[in-house]
């Protein structure tokens, strides 16, 4: 039989759980600190970048659903790691294992809540509503601010060009957020000029 506290107890097993987010490490370094920031950290500050920017997104949003995405969107990393935008890596086979990883980390928690974040994940990586572009825009800006703030760090190290992050993060903040996609554009362009890029 199903009691409040049987809820309760699997809502806190769950968020056990997803403390292990923060032994997941990226690629790039907070600013001011000579470590890598790990997913957990990212989560936080993408979904405050979200509320910070949210006027300047193209249509209005339901900004708390954006902020939910923006919590959870990396939870699957607990199992698959974090891998770099600019790998080269089959990303259907990569969405598939997170999306495991998303079943089996929510599914500590009672239904119908576990299906909701994994429906809300499925929709952040479908990017098929307005909240989900949003979303992501503000998950490729972030490493892109800290790259910019740390003379390129992450791309130097990993021999990233300004065409790969053009094309593979900046369209993207263009496709959520055009303000903050023209803005990016010339700051990649200056970044350019100062040497920032690692190919």
């Amino acid at each position: 039989m199903t009691t409040p506290f049987s809820i309760l107890q699997k809502q806190i097993d769950f968020i056990l759980e997803i403390d292990k987010l923060k032994s997941v490490l990226r690629k790039t370094k907070p600013v001011g600190l000579d470590r890598y920031e790990n997913s957990a950290e990212h989560s936080w500050q993408v979904a405050l970048l979200a509320l910070t920017m949210a006027e300047h997104a193209p249509v209005k949003l339901d900004l708390d659903k954006v902020i939910r995405m923006l919590l959870i969107h990396d939870l699957g990393e607990i199992d698959t790691g974090d891998v770099i935008v600019y790998a080269a890596t089959d990303n259907a086979e990569r969405e598939a294992e997170e999306l495991a990883a998303m079943r089996r980390i929510c599914g500590l928690l009672p239904e119908p809540q576990a299906a909701g974040l994994v429906e809300l994940w499925q929709e952040f990586e479908a990017r098929q509503s307005a909240e989900a572009r949003f979303a992501r825009a503000m998950d490729r800006l972030m490493p892109i601010l800290l790259n910019l703030n740390r003379q390129g760090q992450s791309w130097r190290e990993n021999g990233v060009s300004k065409q790969q992050v053009v094309s593979m993060a900046a369209s993207k903040v263009s496709d959520g957020c055009p303000l903050a996609g023209e803005w990016l554009l010339q700051a990649l362009d200056r970044a350019e000029a100062q040497g920032f890029f690692g190919a």
